[in-house]
């Protein structure tokens, strides 16, 4: 499979390997050293394999994942994007999206079961090429290690990659609270949100990926639905439902009745008012909880929350929709956001003190936010206009 090299890796066979083994076709991401973060050569080595496979008879299924345990995929290459906004290279950062968000619907829309094995860090683009598995027929399967988020708002992006959409469909206000806050789920919160599917117990065996990896390889299948239950009756998987202990007792259905109480409010001003005013007068838990998330909020991007409540209330049209609206965002935040001053802030100096454009989510102008959602493209000329559904 022919490769075009990126700025940002060196060399993306190196760093997603693909193969077709036993009717399966097998994507592993082999960049352990950025957390498997997504370069544009990598998205494009993903989306030449699915393009490759998507009429071949003899491949049923594909899976997605890492022999890596800290990472399946950490986001996309943001100190990357950070450099070529600095380089004055705006066609870097438009190709990276435009393809990214390509492959995202690629995998929402593919025919065959996409499975998504996801171990260690889950968060951000690592949630764009694992999220689709579900509209396929396919698995979103999740272990004790699995840390799953869209923290965006502390970088002053949104939840982009399409999961907006993913998000809005959450039970109750769990969409909205995940969006502004960026909070990080373990395997139980995942499935108690409807944003996994499967569980992989990994205190029965230490290695339960690469025993399932290896029946993947040897048991024989006759079509793809035969693979997604394999794995489904594996004797590392769980099936875990809503109404499990563990999922039950998860730190998300703990919060539940306080997340719709406050986050059900309709702007991030309000969710915050709510908040502060439990911190002040509720007693116990809630009160304890409310406190710590009134702190979380007053470190993200105020305009940045802003932007992602609204990307969640707008998400109920189609994802190709949601797409076409993320990549509009994605130039408004680089150009007038505070995605730059966030990644300088959090990643590339680390001195964590953030100059956001607004100093208080109240000084946020409803017209600064509609604003954002503004697109540099007409309707005939949008770079995603060929996507449907």
């Amino acid at each position: 499979m022919s490769q075009q090299t990126d700025p940002s890796t060196a060399d993306a066979g190196q760093h997603v390997l693909t193969h077709v083994t036993n009717r399966i076709g097998f994507i592993e991401l082999e960049r352990p050293q950025a957390l498997n973060a997504l370069s544009t050569s990598m998205v494009r080595a993903m989306q030449a394999a699915l393009d490759a496979w998507r009429d071949d008879p003899e491949v049923l299924a594909v899976l997605v994942y890492t022999r890596h345990p800290r990472a399946f995929c950490a986001g996309g290459d943001i100190r990357f994007l950070y450099e070529s906004y600095r380089a004055g290279d705006q066609a870097g950062i438009d190709t990276f999206f435009i393809e990214e968000y390509r492959l995202n619907h690629t995998i929402f829309s593919y025919p065959k079961p996409y499975i998504a094995l996801m171990n260690g860090v889950v968060m951000g683009g690592g949630m764009g090429i694992s999220q689709g598995a579900h509209r396929t027929g396919g698995l979103r399967v999740v272990d004790g290690t699995t840390r799953m988020a869209m923290p965006e708002t502390r970088i002053g992006l949104f939840p982009d990659v399409g999961m907006g959409w993913f998000l809005a469909r959450t039970p109750g206000a769990l969409g909205r609270y995940l969006a502004v806050t960026g909070e990080t789920l373990d395997a139980a919160s995942a499935l108690y949100a409807g944003l996994a599917d499967v569980a992989i117990d990994s205190s029965v065996d230490g290695n339960a990926h690469a025993a399932l990896l290896d029946a993947l390889q040897t048991e024989p299948f006759m079509a793809g639905d035969d693979i997604v239950k394999c794995i489904r009756r594996a004797p590392q998987s769980e099936a875990l439902g809503r109404e499990s202990a563990e999922v039950a007792a998860c730190a998300l259905a703990v919060a539940r009745t306080w997340i719709d109480r406050h986050f059900s409010r309709p702007t991030v001003a309000e969710i915050l008012a709510s908040l502060t005013a439990a911190q002040r007068e509720a007693k116990g838990a809630e009160g304890e909880w409310a406190e710590q998330i009134v702190g979380v909020l007053h470190e993200r991007s105020p305009l940045s929350m802003a932007v992602s409540l609204e990307v969640v209330s707008r998400a109920e049209g189609s994802m190709a929709d949601v797409l076409r609206r993320d990549l509009d965002l994605t130039r408004s935040s680089f150009a007038q956001g505070d995605v730059v001053e966030g990644i300088r802030a959090r990643i590339i100096d680390k001195d964590n003190h953030p100059r956001w454009h607004f100093a208080r989510i109240e000084d946020v102008p409803p017209a600064e936010v509609e604003a954002m959602f503004r697109s540099p493209w007409s309707i005939t000329e949008h770079p995603l206009r060929a996507l449907s559904g």
